[in-house]
């Protein structure tokens, strides 16, 4: 039941060249930034990467983009990388673009073992009809585009099927952890990363603080620790190296 490793490159030592992730995190929060670091360390490659965003330039997984390790992105917001669009449009990336609460519902119905849902959200749009450019040509032509998505009425209103998602590991981080794999996530750093820890068939959690087993009251736990296979308790200066994805101040 001892889910602690001793070390970032232990928790990740098994993913491999081409390797799906599920990636938590919200902009620059709750990004767990010490497993992608040991990636970044490893030298993995062709990596398909779900996750909200793809950090910006320099932090998170634009550190991986600027590498060239990330072949293939499901997000919803990429607008703080300049890299990721450059990539992007230069046909070196592949992106599949996806609204958010969709990508959160995919992210879910996987982990709960749901093979696919209905939604409204994109009908009558290119996310229900297909022809989204997820790749371009060296040329600026689009190489490879989405596909149309079912479309079935309920009670007289158009729905489309979205397909759930999991991968073959969920990277998260949280704020407390226990040796069993239980999470507690604090405030807004909460957001994508239950979802992606349940997405992964492995699931991989840095935790800022780790506890005994007992210490966090059932009620409390936001994740259960069947979620978890592995769990990094990070050092005071690992849990404190947090970066502002942008800084707006005012004159005193």
């Amino acid at each position: 039941m001892d889910k602690v490793v001793h070390s970032a490159a232990e928790a990740v030592e098994d993913v491999a060249h081409n390797a799906t992730l599920a990636v938590g995190g919200f902009g620059l929060c709750g990004i767990p930034s010490v497993l992608i670091g040991a990636l970044l360390a490893k030298g993995v490659t062709g990596l398909s990467v779900v996750s909200n965003n793809c950090g910006v330039d320099d932090w998170g997984l634009g550190l991986l983009l600027r590498e060239r390790r990330i072949a293939r992105m499901t997000s919803s917001y990429v607008g703080e990388n300049k890299e990721f669009a450059r990539q992007y449009l230069a046909g070196e990336l592949e992106v599949e673009l996806t609204p958010q609460g969709t990508l959160a519902e995919r992210l879910r119905a996987g982990g709960s073992g749901i093979p696919a849902f209905y939604t409204r959200t994109g009908v009558g749009t290119q996310v229900a009809d297909g022809g989204v450019p997820w790749r371009y040509a060296a040329d600026g032509t689009v190489a490879v585009s989405s596909p149309a998505k079912e479309v079935r009425a309920f009670g007289g209103v158009d729905h489309v099927l979205e397909e759930a998602i999991t991968c073959d590991f969920g990277l998260v981080r949280a704020w407390k952890g226990d040796r069993h794999g239980n999470l507690v996530f604090r405030d807004s750093a909460r957001n994508f990363n239950p979802l992606c820890a349940m997405a992964g068939r492995v699931g991989i959690a840095e935790v800022e603080e780790l506890v005994a087993p007992g210490e966090i009251a059932p009620d409390d736990v936001h994740l259960p620790g069947i979620f978890v296979q592995r769990v990094l308790a990070l050092t005071p200066e690992q849990a404190a190296d947090k970066r502002i994805e942008r800084r707006t101040t005012r004159e005193a």
